[in-house]
């Protein structure tokens, strides 16, 4: 039985790594620089998330 290679496998995890990092820091750049339509969907969320009384979901109501 062959032996694991330990050293391929490890170098495989590095360069996964480094490719989501360089991913995440494109896409971070792309937010940056364009869309101001994908921020505004954003906070449109978090605006229709509170109910009739302007309390958010998880909040205690007031007496």
């Amino acid at each position: 039985m062959a032996t694991p290679n330990y050293g391929y496998e490890k170098r495989q995890k590095e360069l996964a790594k480094k490719r989501k990092k360089e991913d995440k820091l494109k896409a971070k750049a792309g937010r940056k620089v364009g869309d101001p339509a994908q921020g505004d969907a954003q906070q449109d969320d978090s605006t229709s998330s509170s109910d009739a009384t302007g309390q958010t979901p998880g909040t205690p109501a007031r007496s």
